[in-house]
């Protein structure tokens, strides 16, 4: 994906996964998601493994966690307060679809070998929202959200 299409990626994903957060390990993949705000971190300077994802112990807590991301893709495709962005993003459902595949045919189970960045812990979890853009933000790592660094 280029650095534009990993910013409208973020973009969709941060709009959804504001929408449907209400357990702790949905903040933590909040969190996930925050910090791949190129803005902060650096063109070209980020981005995530489904492997360094800490998805659970038990295969109960991995289905969960797993169902939760398919459902934040999901409502990312039903473009969920898209006309917010000021933008039109032409390529965002093609991106969205192809992660969608690849959530759906991960095996949480599998061992780990990704790219050993570490999932957010909860202490980490994005639990703070932007008043103005009504998203969950990065914070504690930085106030505002990818919308506010973004102007």
């Amino acid at each position: 994906m280029s650095n534009g299409g990993t910013a409208v990626f973020v973009d969709v994903l941060t709009l959804a996964v504001s929408e449907l957060a209400d357990e702790p390990w949905h903040y933590r993949f909040a969190s996930l998601i925050a910090l791949q705000d190129q803005n902060l971190m650096g063109r070209g300077n980020v981005g995530f493994d489904l492997e360094d994802i800490d998805w659970g112990p038990s295969p109960q807590e991995q289905r969960d966690a797993k169902g939760f991301v398919l459902r934040v893709i999901d409502l990312a495709l039903a473009r969920h307060r898209w006309d917010e962005l000021g933008y039109e993003p032409p390529y965002a459902a093609q991106y969205l679809e192809a992660f969608r595949a690849m959530v759906e045919a991960y095996d949480p189970a599998a061992p780990a070998c990704g790219l050993g960045r570490p999932f957010p812990a909860m202490e980490e979890a994005a639990l703070a929202s932007c008043v103005r853009h009504r998203v969950l933000t990065g914070l504690p790592f930085w106030d505002g959200c990818t919308f506010c660094h973004a102007e």
